[in-house]
């Protein structure tokens, strides 16, 4: 099911670019989570990223976005963090995935792509993927992209 007119908003966000191929996207999230733990950085949210490329690509870029308690991160730049007091994309489509996300990612993405296509609507901004788990822990994907 695709929601519209969906958001994503946090407060005190740290991100990063990153260039891997998609198999790999477990250790670019490691490598930016363990680059925050350094910096003595609290993550205070999900994490998600925006995927920047083709997803046929061979090589995947991505923004990978972690919402933290501190209001300020020390020296980011030399690890090219980057820092938002308040990060918020509005008027999205979104579709949510439940298990087996490796086996539903690429569908999804095409489903919204097509859902684009379908009722002519332009494409926005890139797609998110937002890493969640409800209350008793079970994990979940959000999978969004600018339509509105």
């Amino acid at each position: 099911m695709i929601e519209e007119n969906t958001e994503i908003t946090y407060r005190n966000v740290a991100s990063k670019y990153y260039r891997f191929v998609p198999d790999e996207i477990g250790l670019a999230i490691r490598d930016f989570q363990k680059l925050l733990a350094d910096k003595g950085v609290t993550p205070k949210g999900p994490l998600f990223f925006s995927i920047l490329s083709d997803p046929n690509s061979e090589v995947m870029t991505s923004e990978i976005f972690i919402p933290i308690e501190e209001d300020r991160i020390e020296d980011r730049k030399e690890h090219d963090i980057t820092f938002k007091s308040y990060f918020g994309v509005y008027g999205l489509i979104t579709a949510r995935i439940a298990g087996e996300f490796n086996e539903k990612s690429q569908e999804t993405y095409w489903e919204l792509a097509q859902y684009l296509e379908v009722n002519e609507l332009p494409q926005t901004t890139p797609f998110f993927v937002e890493l969640k788990q409800t209350y008793d822990g079970t994990s979940y994907v959000e999978m969004s992209i600018g339509a509105f």
